[in-house]
């Protein structure tokens, strides 16, 4: 059955052609597996709650009859502005049309949140450009430029919130600077969630080429219900393409957990228990549920623009599980910087159990890819990451942890993760909080941070490690639990660029490495595979320590609680960048210069280098799952999701090696490579 709807209907029908529905909902209360829902184009001011599942060989898809030109928002449009002071406006709403759950009473609360950060769910848009929340009227009418911001500019766009209970009215001030609202377009977020299942087990939906945009959404830890403006809720087998999702409070896709009320952000609202504590139970308790592949995860995202989110594009936890995440373009998220905390990124997932992300770009982004916990099978190839990172800006910046970030951060997993065929040009190229990890085939244009720490959880005088899960080869079922030793690392083929450093990161090293100095980061800026320098063996030495006996009554040694080993060869060296020190046949340039720019033009950003005009012909030999060996604690080989080995044989354009590949991504740069267009 195909299903028809049409805002500018007459009058809504039965959902034919002729006489289409007017709402999205509609459609959605009677499609079942097997029909299409299309969308002509319009805005539709609505939460679309999809209430029946498709199956895996007949999917509910719904299609926006042309692409982009069907809008679902969770905005009204609000022309009732008065003037206040100066450049000030009044707007009352009364509180009916929100329902029972109001954006401007409701806080932006939850574990892992910065709780200094004071603000609402709700937002003000300007012409589709989000005010800034002040936290009192006086900053409304005298606002402060904010040098965290990446637009300080629009940052004195001010708005403030109040109640007058007597007459249940929410009232907003904002500052519009000169220009009249009633004559622009000002909306306000009024709805929670856009595209989202109420109910769990709504699996097999094709949502398709739709913009989703501006909800009033919470933030999303992982041992909290994990809510997006648009997501599968707990189910399996979705598919999210060629739409634009944008201006989400906090989270655009959410992947992510089912709600478990005795457990909602329980470090919160208890306290007496840690919340990594609380997220291992979040774990074992998904599982008792039925947390398996049968039933959760193998959800694709593809070919989205992901952007302006104020936590991330896409999050998750235990529910994107062998997921497939390609050629999405997800930039400027938590770029307002006013919110702060540990989920944030360009993509937050957690249990990120065989996900794929390939041929992404991740730009502008306060961090680019964060993979939280249980990386273990997961794989990032061919993805360009660049501006991942501190505001553009450099005056005004002060050390400020919130606002640092990374292309890729991987925290406490065990792996297998693998990194290859990828582009990093930030200034943090990825931070290595973890151990299990292979960079094979990579441009690395920024350092690596956090090695050997950041597995603890920061008490202040006693033991706090972080013991975290492993699991089964391609499977939920936990196989046990363990702390890191750091390393069991692998760098193949990788080339290594030192870039010139930026004033404010200099800075924000210098403040890192003195009074500023935590168990977190080490605020490295340096570029290259020598923070591996720090104890870290050989695997003929790290095996030595097991020679004879080693059971109970044998001689004591640090044998099973030292670094584990690190593997490192085939790597090429420029601008000063520095080797681990006991790295095998590597190549370090001390001649020539290197230049690695991300440029924008006319909106498509490429990269511009001079790199294969100086690139030695040196190399290895090609790289496979048989040279990479198996992760330590997990024992699983970096493999295929199906467990068939990896034969690195095709660089970051798909083009196929030479017996004798060319370091970095790209396979024969010297007679091709001039700019490569995103």
């Amino acid at each position: 059955m195909k299903y028809y709807v049409n805002g500018s209907a007459f009058i809504s029908g039965d959902g034919s052609e002729k006489f289409p529905f007017k709402t999205i909902q509609e459609a959605a209360n009677v499609a079942e597996a097997g029909d299409e829902v299309v969308v002509f184009p319009g805005i539709y001011r609505e939460s679309v709650n999809p209430i029946h599942p498709g199956t895996q060989n007949q999917r509910i898809t719904y299609t926006s009859a042309e692409p982009l030109a069907a809008v679902i928002t969770g905005a009204e449009e609000i022309k009732s502005w008065e003037p206040y002071q100066e450049n000030v406006w009044l707007c009352r709403i009364p509180n009916g049309i929100f329902g029972n759950y109001n954006p401007y009473t409701t806080f932006v609360e939850g574990d892992w949140f910065f709780a200094s950060f004071i603000a609402h769910t709700g937002e003000i848009y300007l012409n589709n450009k989000s005010l800034y929340e002040v936290s009192a009227l006086s900053q409304v009418l005298s606002p402060i430029r904010s040098a965290a911001s990446w637009d300080p500019d629009f940052s004195i766009y001010t708005w403030y919130t109040e109640q007058d209970e007597e007459k249940n009215e929410t009232v907003l001030y904002a500052n519009f600077h000169g220009l009249n609202p009633n004559q622009e377009t000002v909306e306000i977020n009024v709805r929670r969630t856009l595209f989202y299942p109420e109910k769990e087990g709504i699996g097999y939906i094709t949502l398709s080429g739709f913009q989703i945009t501006k909800a009033a959404t919470q933030w999303a830890p992982p041992t909290a219900y994990q809510e997006g403006m648009v997501g599968p809720h707990w189910s399996k087998g979705w598919i999210i393409q060629d739409c634009d999702i944008s201006h989400s409070k906090c989270s655009g896709i959410s992947l992510g957990k089912y709600r478990q009320p005795e457990n909602d952000n329980k470090w919160l609202k208890w306290k007496f228990k840690d919340g990594t504590q609380t997220e291992r139970d979040c774990i074992c308790q998904a599982q008792r549920d039925g947390w398996s592949k049968a039933t959760i995860g193998s959800h694709i995202i593809r070919r989205c623009n992901i952007h302006d989110c104020g936590q991330t594009g896409i999050v998750g936890h235990l529910g994107g599980v062998f997921s497939l995440i390609e050629d999405n373009h997800i930039h400027h998220i938590n770029n307002k910087q006013n919110l702060a905390g540990a989920e944030i990124g360009g993509i937050k997932m957690h249990a990120a159990i065989d996900v794929i992300y390939r041929r992404n770009h991740i730009h502008h982004c306060t961090r680019g890819l964060w993979l939280d916990w249980q990386a273990q099978g997961t794989r990032v190839t061919q993805n360009f990451f660049h501006h991942n990172c501190l505001p553009a800006a450099d005056d005004g910046i002060e050390p400020d942890m919130p606002g640092l970030g990374e292309d890729i951060f991987i925290e406490v997993s065990h792996g297998p993760t693998l990194i290859d065929n990828n582009i990093l040009l930030s200034d943090r190229s990825a931070k290595l909080a973890t151990q299990g990890v292979a960079f094979v085939h990579n441009l690395i244009g920024g350092s690596f941070t956090a090695v050997g720490i950041g597995t603890d959880n920061g008490a202040k005088t006693l033991s706090s490690p972080r013991y975290t899960p492993y699991h089964v080869p391609h499977g939920t079922e936990i196989a046990g639990f363990m702390t890191f030793l750091h390393g069991d690392m692998r760098f193949y083929n990788n080339i290594f660029v030192q870039q010139p450093v930026r004033p404010c990161m200099q800075k924000i090293s210098d403040f890192m490495q003195g009074e500023g100095k935590s168990e977190w980061d080490d605020g490295n800026i340096h570029v290259g595979t020598f923070p591996y320098d720090n104890g870290y063996q050989l695997f003929a030495e790290w095996s030595k320590e097991f020679d004879g006996y080693c059971g109970l009554g044998s001689e004591p040694s640090d044998r099973y609680y030292m670094h584990l080993p690190v593997w490192s060869e085939g790597n090429i060296y420029f601008n000063g960048a520095t080797p681990w020190k006991k790295e095998k046949n590597y190549f370090v340039d001390s001649t020539h210069i290197v230049t690695l720019s991300a440029e924008e033009k006319d909106g498509a950003w490429a990269l511009h280098t001079n790199l294969y005009d100086v690139l030695p012909d040196f190399t290895i030999g090609t790289i496979s799952t048989e040279t990479l060996g198996m992760a330590f604690e997990p024992e699983q080989r970096f493999e295929n999701p199906d467990g068939s080995p990896i034969l690195f044989n095709t660089d970051y354009l798909g083009n196929h090696r030479a017996v004798h590949p060319c370091a970095g991504p790209f396979e024969n740069g010297k007679a091709h490579f001039s700019a490569l267009h995103c």
